[in-house]
């Protein structure tokens, strides 16, 4: 224990790049860098899951084919599959959709419907085109609502510009940049004031701006959330579930709202398809490879499989869904009877709460009592380079020494953070680490991943990096293997931290600790959830 503490300090907050090269060494480990390096087949999966499978919204029918295709493929390779439901979930279906403007001249829109919105009953769709008004307060707004009956409501603001700011910066005078933020730091805070005086939330819900102008009678409800980036945007849920829930590109939004606001009488042809199938079975997919001398004991991969549907949930998780998948291929073949059980979840529902990863923690709690480690990926495509003992103080010790036996090629670039903090719900390991088990985030090269594929429509195969998937996969695999091999259980000793005045202390003064953070229980059915 002395000495892996030592390593631990030797390495806390560096670079680890002192780990061995392949050439010498572990013969597992040496035969998990030469398949893993060279024969790596997470370009033909990753191909598979976002071309054919495509993007995989929580209960929907591609969520159900893409269960079956890693239940199936995991078969292929030897290794035990299920499909293990934790819940249901309204499942629905999109169809084609095509967005027009036909007045005051003909452009076909850069759009599409959100997750959950209604079609438009396989008709067309013609409607005037309205921005939301200023009004006093929501009497007023009420007030004005029967003036919106048969119209497309503008519900978001106008952007100044839809060039990312990188653009300007390196283009524009200081002060006209300064100008442009200002501007738009002024008109956000005035649409937030617009917002807010109707009375209506834009979540979720009965009480959300949404529905109430469903309830009046819209043709339809649109929207843009602009991503900061070149012709991306973020793609989520629909407020409505009668009529069309609208995303419009940065640039066509701007021409809708301009034209609306300078009265040139915009008109919008839409036709939208969209199938809701009712609240339908949900899933993970779970594989297993059986320990030998302790079985009880268990080491997980883990990476949400979900994904919300306006791209092709490429990074968003597929690549953390096939360095899993090729981590678990080479375990397979390299290491087929491990001393610890090896498992991988594929998690439903992250996108809507962890409801996978919880459900699992919670009906598998000899699992959790019995885990030496998991490791979770979920941050787009780029190499793994950040790794923390998860606010586990004792644990960075074995931490330490499993980097310490990976090869150099595989690790430089890691920076280690001894103990860290324990995840605070941003992906599944959370579900884990809340109970005090090990659970470990890998965290990845940005690769513009919060502009450019996080939730947008933008997610798709092109992004991804086959050169740092293969690594990480490599580097998954060696982590399992040797956490699976070593001769201690991590303990689970906790940090004891402080967070400053922005935890609860007084500014100025000591800084008061901040707890574990709860477990969670999921949600086991769509009827509560509220974004």
């Amino acid at each position: 224990m002395r000495r892996r503490a030592l390593l631990a300090l030797c390495t806390l907050g560096t670079t680890a790049l002192s780990a061995q090269s392949y050439t010498t060494g572990d013969p597992v480990i040496r035969k998990l860098y030469e398949a893993g390096m060279q024969q790596s087949q997470v370009g033909r999966l990753l191909q598979v899951l976002s071309d054919s499978i495509g993007p995989r919204l929580t209960g929907s029918p591609g969520h159900k084919s893409g269960n079956e295709w890693l239940a199936k493929t995991y078969a292929s390779w030897g290794i035990a599959a299920t499909n293990p439901t934790y819940g249901t979930w309204k499942s629905w279906r999109r169809g084609v959709s095509h967005i027009d403007l036909i007045a005051p001249r003909v452009r076909s829109l850069e759009g599409m419907t959100l997750a959950w919105s209604a079609g438009t009953g396989g008709r067309d769709v013609e409607g005037d085109v309205v921005i939301l008004p200023e009004v006093a307060d929501s009497a007023a707004f009420v007030a004005w609502l029967p003036q919106a009956r048969g119209k497309f409501v503008l519900i978001s603001m106008l952007q100044p510009t839809c060039r990312p700011d990188d653009n300007w910066e390196r283009y524009a005078t200081a002060e006209s940049f300064a100008r442009m933020r200002a501007e738009r730091t002024e008109a956000t805070t005035a649409w937030n004031r617009r917002l807010q005086r109707t009375g209506y939330g834009t979540g979720l819900g009965t009480g959300s701006l949404g529905v109430r102008l469903e309830q009046a009678g819209v043709a339809g409800v649109v929207a843009s959330r602009w991503s900061n980036g070149w012709g991306v945007q973020k793609v989520f849920d629909a407020q409505t579930s009668q009529v069309p829930s609208l995303d419009i590109g940065c640039e066509d939004y701007g021409l809708l709202f301009r034209l609306a606001a300078n009265n040139q009488g915009p008109r919008l042809r839409v036709r939208a398809q969209a199938d809701f199938l009712g609240e339908l079975p949900v899933a993970n997919t779970v594989a297993t490879i059986p320990g030998t001398s302790k079985p009880d004991e268990y080491v997980m991969l883990s990476a949400h499989f979900d994904s919300w549907d306006g791209g092709s949930g490429t990074t968003d998780n597929g690549t953390g869904t096939v360095i899993m998948m090729e981590a678990m291929r080479l375990l397979k073949q390299f290491y087929p009877n491990p001393k610890r059980t090896i498992l991988v979840g594929h998690w439903g529902g992250e996108e809507q709460g962890l409801n996978g990863s919880r459900a699992f923690a919670a009906d598998r709690p000899e699992v959790v009592r019995g885990l030496q480690a998991l490791f979770n990926q979920d941050n787009g495509t780029g190499r793994i380079v950040n790794f923390s003992s998860g606010g586990l103080t004792t644990a960075a010790g074995n931490v330490a020494q499993w980097i310490a036996g990976i090869p150099s090629e595989l690790t430089r670039g890691i920076t280690l953070n001894f103990p860290g903090s324990p995840a605070g719900g941003g992906s599944d390991h959370a579900s884990f680490g809340c109970s005090g088990a090990p659970a470990f985030g890998l965290g990845a090269l940005d690769w513009s991943y919060g502009t450019y594929t996080w939730h947008t429509q933008r997610d798709t195969y092109d992004k991804a990096v086959l050169d740092d998937l293969r690594n990480n996969a490599t580097l998954v695999a060696m982590l399992v293997y040797l956490a699976s091999e070593d001769p201690e259980t991590v303990s689970r000793d906790r940090r004891v931290f402080d967070r400053g005045s922005a935890a609860g202390g007084t500014a100025g003064g000591p800084p008061q600790a901040t707890a574990w953070p709860d477990c969670q229980q999921p949600l086991r059915d769509s009827k509560g959830y509220r974004r």
